[in-house]
């Protein structure tokens, strides 16, 4: 996909489960020149290259305000149908 600079990309992942059976996601966030990926559902940025401390934490707040939504769009992929389709 090709990303346009100053343009906020963001994509989340399917929902994976850690072997104590807690639930997460990833959101990435991308303007083509930085990147950062979060965690849901404890909205914290784990990786950042490129985005200013205030810019992280202003994604990190985005995260918190749009979790249900984020959680919904988790739930939704199918990982499996990547890989069957036909």
């Amino acid at each position: 996909m090709k990303e346009n600079k100053g343009e906020l990309n963001m994509s989340v992942s399917a929902v994976c489960q850690n072997d104590k059976g807690q639930k997460y996601a990833f959101v990435a966030f991308s303007d083509g020149v930085r990147s950062a990926e979060g965690r849901i559902p404890e909205c914290k940025i784990i990786n950042n290259s490129g985005f200013a401390v205030i810019e992280v934490q202003e994604l990190e707040k985005y995260m918190q305000d749009n979790l249900g939504a984020l959680k919904k769009m988790a739930s939704g992929i199918d990982i499996f149908s990547a890989f069957f389709k036909m």
